[in-house]
């Protein structure tokens, strides 16, 4: 009997002093999955608009299949006022580039397969900026292109689109690692505690 009662004195201080840091942990898990759903949104939002911005028919005209196509044709000649792409290119990149966006922000939006989608929007991000990079070194007094026509490259843009729009991404894609490898790890260890248990 004495024996008994003193496995359980010694053992019951190991199972307190666990539970605050088990708390803490999924508190933890808590904020980061709030995080990243506000972050995911916020991305998804941004690729949306830029899609909508490129998009929208110009000078009040009615959405239709053809204003589209115009507004398409006028982000076109953005798109080779940054003198990157050999001629035949230009054309089908501008009208492939905002549908693109428009799938990537739903794609966002819905969160699946969060890890593809994140990380391809990293890597969209990381073209565009260096698209800028590229522009501003050159030179060229150029639209941005970005939201649509009007806005163009310079400090504001490169530092709006390199130090919030990027390390938005990064954070996204990131987050959305570290939530997936959790995931996976959690199964793993509940047979471990099990058979601690016993």
């Amino acid at each position: 009997m004495i024996r008994s009662w003193d496995s359980n004195a010694i053992n019951a201080p190991k199972r307190d002093a666990d539970e605050p840091t088990q708390m803490t942990n999924s508190a933890r898990s808590g904020w980061g999955r709030i995080l990243l759903l506000v972050g995911r949104l916020a991305l998804a939002a941004l690729f949306i608009y830029a899609a909508y911005a490129k998009m929208k028919p110009q000078g009040g005209l009615p959405w239709s299949f053809a204003s589209v196509r115009t507004s398409l044709s006028m982000f076109a000649m953005g798109v080779d006022s940054y003198q990157m792409l050999p001629q035949w290119a230009v054309s089908p990149f501008a009208h492939w580039l905002p549908p693109f966006e428009l799938v990537l922000g739903l794609w966002l939006l819905a969160g699946v397969a969060l890890r593809v989608s994140s990380l391809l929007a990293t890597l969209a991000i990381c073209a565009f900026v260096a698209a800028m990079v590229s522009a501003y070194e050159r030179g060229l007094t150029i639209s941005c292109g970005c939201f649509g026509p009007g806005e163009q490259v310079g400090p504001k843009t490169l530092i709006r689109d390199g130090l919030l729009f990027l390390p938005l991404a990064l954070a996204v894609t990131i987050g959305a690692f570290l939530i997936c490898r959790k995931a996976s790890a959690a199964p793993a260890q509940e047979p471990a505690s099990a058979s601690a248990a016993r």
